[in-house]
């Protein structure tokens, strides 16, 4: 068999995946693997089968021993689920690191780390209880030098699971560390609250040791606080504090973020450029492969032992070591070994996405760059009956630079090919000028590792040299920063879409491996991908016909402000009503938005002359492009709101709701032009959407004087869902709005961030007096309503779903 690990990985990555969703006894799994052994080692003719069916169960045990409570001291059984203050005591897994966050035009800097727990105490008791289980600690400000990896450190602080996300499509931070084991984190109020614990290590890891001298080194001559600079310490060592999103996102669009992660890029690189001195002073294979093979686990090792240059300096090892035995080559078979080399040692990297990613785009390359490289000799290749002689002389010396040149496209293509629909799935990305942006950006990437390493390497004795490289390297970050912003700004370079699901991602990858491996070649299988793919596409229609009147609602708390978007059929249809402030759009919407494949923003309303719920709205228009803003007929006071509403006044892009008129499918109520309150609240903006058989009814943050005008013009208020925020200085819906509006559920849109903007418990005592059904964003998150002709449909966060006033709580 030339490729015996591919199936032995497939098979164990099916007993992953079972596992992963089908959770059976550790002991039964053992019980089942050893009878499955022992009927293996006395069959004959049933052995690869019970074998292949052994390779599963250890998949499914192994798992099942990473994520399932085992131990009585597991942290998931002290602490169950709520949110506590406690001291703990640990061992550093790694070194904290500080990363910097960005609040409005503000820096702020927060220290994250890793604890491996052993002992707890809870707030109010004396004695520790043993504990086992892993956290994620985070502080405000830099942590001294004294807490590194490996160090005994006390902690107090709370407690809790991590947050859900707020709403669909927003990173899910308990999602990501579940998939590292990690169920629990710690806030901390300050670096005070860290202390060192009863047996403190005195001795700095080598790897903290190499980084800060690797960091000296390749800084010298150069201005630390440069952002090139800070990018090549993030390129070379893994330092990820100057990757702020605001740096990395060009990089992101272009599709070449990856260069900052310690991956197969940099270990192939090193490898490549280590063999090739070696092999210029005629070493023989294995006496490279002994030299080079230690080098690049040290450079893993010395850069912090991450993932990423784990899982590439494996498969490095893998191929590099059938190399010097001189093995004939694999690529796809030394990827399965490296896989499955992982997926024992950590079997929760099968569901990451960088693990995906990374093994995805090699896969891609092994089975889809032979094939376009097939192409690229067709197209390259001169006439063969021609003579040499007779070639003309400009295609002989463009010969060798045109035939790189489509072996970097076709690799790249290849790449991108594979690495496509998972970006699709975790970025909300489609970037077409990837295949470009990787033909340049990669080659800068590979000059400037170049440049580092000779700084490493000449640094010691020759410091001249050593800052020679330094500012060719700083020279080649520039370039590659300037690169990605240029390809970036191309038209059509890059758009975001929604997230595909698995089994279209399956499709998609049979279809391309099917097509390019030239599956499709015989008439016979011609017909039958035909008719397979005129099903798929059935099934694809009949989904898209059946979901094309669909209108769905989504509201979004935004630490005290709030938005509404709705998505209608058609683009043109969609609505966003209000927007947050800046941070609310730099850290939620935004995100939430391209997670929908949102690109442009046809229409903003802002119902309110408050920053709190507008003042992001020259961001959001910078970051997506907004078509219109409409506003009600209000003047409001707030400088934030007349500064936005004279910025799209000038480009005439403003438009004013008339009380009483229909906007599409909104009706507005309030206000009427001649209405001019004191506070900005009784101004709000009241729409009401009608969605087939189905009214909601929006009252912002409508005050109690607002409402009462309201009902005095004795208007058919009525909907089936309202939606209300909180006024600063009175309650939303007075009993009086309940009784005209008479809805079916309500939805208050409340934050849990300033305390100021939650619901009152005054307020739930009298909603709850109604017998209607709340919900509370708070306490939900966001709340997503789907309106077809068949009626409504209510879903929150947290997995309530209302129906017809009826609550089907999950």
């Amino acid at each position: 068999m030339k490729q015996p690990f591919v199936p032995i990985v497939l098979l164990y990555a099916v007993g992953l995946l079972t596992g992963n969703y089908l959770s059976l006894s550790v002991v039964l799994l053992f019980a089942v693997s050893t009878a499955f052994l022992a009927l293996a080692f006395f069959s004959g003719k049933a052995r690869p089968f019970l074998l292949g069916a052994l390779l599963m169960l250890a998949g499914w045990l192994n798992i099942e021993l990473h994520t399932r409570i085992i131990s009585p001291d597991d942290l998931r059984t002290i602490v169950q689920n709520g949110a506590g203050i406690v001291t703990v005591r640990g061992t550093l897994a790694e070194t904290p690191d500080a990363r910097i966050f960005l609040r409005g035009n503000d820096e702020v800097l927060r220290s994250v780390a890793t604890v491996r727990l052993a002992n707890l105490r809870f707030y109010g008791k004396n004695d520790f209880e043993p504990v086992a289980g892993t956290v994620v600690v985070t502080t405000p400000g830099v942590l001294p030098k004294i807490f590194f990896r490996g160090q005994s450190v006390e902690i107090t602080g709370v407690i809790a699971p991590p947050d859900l996300p707020k709403a669909e499509g927003v990173f899910d931070y308990r999602d990501y560390l579940k998939k590292l084991a990690i169920f629990y984190q710690m806030e901390t109020g300050s670096t005070n609250d860290w202390r060192l614990g009863p047996n403190p290590s005195a001795k700095i890891p080598f790897s903290d040791r190499f980084i800060a001298w690797a960091t000296k080194t390749l800084t010298r001559g150069l201005d630390v606080s440069d952002e090139s600079t800070q990018l090549l310490l993030a390129m070379t060592l893994g330092q990820k504090t100057a990757l702020t999103d605001e740096v990395s996102e060009p990089f992101m669009r272009s599709g070449t973020m990856h260069i900052f992660a310690i991956s197969g890029l940099h270990i192939a690189l090193i490898a490549g450029i280590l063999l090739g001195l070696l092999r210029v002073i005629q070493l023989p294979r294995i006496i490279c492969g002994v030299i080079v093979l230690p080098l690049i686990w040290f450079y893993t090792a010395a850069t912090g032992w991450q993932p990423s240059a784990i899982r590439s300096t494996i498969m490095m090892s893998v191929i590099i070591g059938g190399w010097m035995l001189k093995r004939p080559g694999n690529l796809l078979n030394s990827l399965a070994a490296a896989a499955f080399i992982i997926l024992l040692w950590d079997p929760l990297q099968l569901f990451q996405a960088s693990f995906q990613l990374s093994f995805f785009v090699v896969l891609s390359i092994a089975l889809l760059a032979p094939p376009l490289n097939k192409i690229r000799d067709r197209l390259l290749q001169p006439d063969p009956f021609l003579p040499p002689s007779l070639v003309p002389r400009w295609r002989r010396w463009l010969g060798k630079p045109l035939f790189w040149l489509a072996t970097c496209f076709t690799t790249s293509l290849a790449a991108w090919m594979g690495s496509m629909p998972l970006t699709a799935l975790y970025f909300h990305l489609f970037s077409p000028v990837t295949l470009l942006a990787n033909i340049i950006i990669v080659p800068l990437s590979g000059f400037a590792l170049m440049a580092e390493l000779g700084s490493l390497i000449c640094s010691a004795w020759l410091p001249w040299i050593g800052e020679l490289f330094n500012n060719a390297a700083w020279f080649f970050m520039h370039a590659m920063i300037g690169a990605s912003n240029a390809v970036t700004k191309i038209p059509g370079a890059f758009f975001y879409v929604p997230s595909p699901s698995w089994t279209m991602i399956a499709i998609y990858f049979a279809a391309l491996i099917a097509v390019l491996t030239g599956w499709f070649n015989r008439l016979r299988r011609q017909l039958s991908g035909a008719a397979i793919l005129f099903l798929i596409g059935a099934v694809f229609f009949w989904d898209w016909e059946s979901s094309r009147d669909e209108t769905e609602i989504t509201v979004l708390p935004l630490n005290g402000g709030q938005a509404v978007y709705v998505d209608a059929a058609g683009r043109k249809n969609d609505w966003l009503i209000d927007c947050g402030n800046e941070n609310a759009v730099n850290f939620t919407l935004k995100n939430f938005l391209r997670a929908r494949g949102v690109n442009t923003i046809p229409r903003l309303a802002l119902t309110v002359g408050k920053a709190r719920d507008c003042g992001g709205a020259i961001l959001l228009d910078e970051l997506f492009g907004v078509r219109e803003l409409w506003t009600g007929a209000a003047d409001f006071r707030s400088g934030v709101y007349r500064k936005i509403v004279s910025d799209f006044e000038t480009s005439s892009r403003r438009r004013v709701f008339v009380c009483g008129s229909q906007t599409g499918a909104w009706k507005v109520f309030w206000p009427e032009a001649t209405n001019c309150f004191s506070r900005a609240d009784d101004n709000a903006l009241v729409l009401r959407g009608d969605f087939y058989a189905t009214k909601i009814l929006l009252l912002s943050d409508l005050g109690r004087e607002g409402q009462s005008e309201l009902l005095n013009r004795k208007d058919d208020l009525r909907a089936d869902i309202v939606i209300a925020g909180l006024p600063a200085d009175d309650e939303p819906l007075s009993d009086a709005m309940i009784d005209s509006i008479q809805p079916k559920a309500i939805v208050i849109v409340d934050s849990d961030f300033p305390p100021a903007r939650r619901a009152s418990r005054e307020l739930k005592e009298r909603l709850k007096q109604t017998k209607i059904p709340v919900v509370y964003t708070c306490e939900s998150g966001a709340v997503k309503i789907m309106t077809d002709k068949s009626g409504w449909k209510l879903q929150t966060m947290d997995g309530q779903i209302f129906e017809a006033g009826q609550n089907l709580q999950d």
